[in-house]
């Protein structure tokens, strides 16, 4: 049996490992693409060819978040001061759907120079790898929006997100903002705060190091349950938006029906009922 040469061995130990790897993720095109999910491994931006997203003059019931966050990005996205920001609250209230809507509003009033990129939460620790790759693009301005972002009590990455969030030596790059959704105003759950308490050597250390995370979030918009009132001016603003042939009256009863059914009112439970209204009106949603 012929004896195979070191140099020999080692390029075929790199072949397999090149076959067997998975391929690299294409260079973005940030001139006809708006929207982009993170690949972690390999990293990479996997342009978004359709965003699943709501008009901003559709979401109701949210208007003081939605001036604020409005005005946030608009002043990040022309070169001015802004801040992270953290959509806490209510599930089903419009959180994520407004970061969506207020991106697509924004970017078509600055001729597309803002982007978004979506970062999955278990993917969080590699959030500075995804902000390196962010400031060698400093022509445009990038959201990164992670949605329903929290942390269960043996989990670490946290850190990598505060010390994303604060820049280390370089600073943030100027070109990127930070914007996440959650449930919890604090990001972690109150049994991990409260167990820190009871077994840190200096306790008020301890649950500072946990709840700090959330200062990194210069504006904290919060999401509460809507009123009935509000709930019913969703239905209204989808049936008119999609010109649903409904009197306002049955509208409303079988609105009405429907949260009752689900147990809640929210802008979700507003959307669901109208697509099954308009499924069974034999209407087409057209996004």
């Amino acid at each position: 049996m012929a004896k195979i040469s070191e140099k020999a061995l080692l390029t075929r130990i790199a072949e397999a490992l090149e076959r067997v790897s998975p391929p690299s993720p294409p260079k973005p095109n940030f001139k006809t693409a708006e929207a982009f999910v993170w690949n972690a491994f390999p990293p990479g931006l996997l342009p978004v060819a359709k965003v699943n997203r709501v008009d901003l003059s559709l979401l109701q019931g949210v208007d003081a978040a939605r001036d604020t966050l409005l005005d946030n990005t608009l002043r990040f996205a022309t070169g001015l001061p802004a801040n992270n920001a953290l959509l806490w609250g209510a599930r089903g209230m419009g959180k994520s759907s407004l970061v969506k809507a207020v991106h697509r509003h924004v970017a078509a009033k600055t001729k597309n120079i803002l982007k978004i990129v979506e970062i999955h939460r278990e993917d969080i620790e590699s959030l500075p790898a995804l902000m390196a790759l962010v400031r060698q693009t400093p022509n445009c301005k990038f959201i990164i929006f992670c949605d329903d972002l929290s942390f269960d009590a043996d989990d670490t990455s946290y850190k990598s997100l505060k010390a994303a969030l604060d820049g280390g030596l370089e600073g943030r790059p100027t070109n990127a903002i930070f914007y996440a959704t959650s449930n919890r105003r604090h990001l972690l759950p109150r049994d991990m705060i409260e167990n820190e308490r009871s077994t840190a050597i200096n306790p008020s250390e301890a649950v500072q190091e946990k709840v700090s995370l959330s200062d990194r979030f210069g504006l904290w918009l919060g999401f509460h349950h809507c009123s009935q009132d509000e709930y019913f001016a969703m239905v209204d603003g989808y049936a008119k938006h999609y010109k649903l042939k409904v009197k306002q009256d049955a509208l409303h009863a079988a609105a009405n029906e429907w949260s009752v059914t689900r147990g809640a009112r929210s802008g979700r439970v507003a959307w669901q009922f109208i697509q099954d209204l308009a499924g069974k009106l034999g209407q087409v949603l057209d996004f």
